[in-house]
């Protein structure tokens, strides 16, 4: 289970990353796209981990609102 940040990019897009997992960062014309594309990141950046024998990273982000 990853936490993930979803938020509106420049372009239209839907920008989505996994802050768990450096650099894993993908996108979508819709929240549901760029969710669908982040789950596939996710897999494949995992998966690529173990192929090359590294450490899979921890979940362990926490997330918090602050009002400014």
């Amino acid at each position: 289970m990853r936490q993930i940040i979803l938020f509106p990019g420049e372009d239209g897009y839907w920008v989505v990353e996994c802050p768990s997992l450096p650099g894993c960062i993908s996108q979508g014309k819709t929240k549901e796209e760029a969710i669908t594309n982040i789950k596939e990141a996710i897999t494949g950046y995992v998966e690529a981990l173990k192929a090359d024998n590294l450490p899979v990273p921890e979940e362990n982000f926490e997330t918090f609102v602050l009002a400014v």
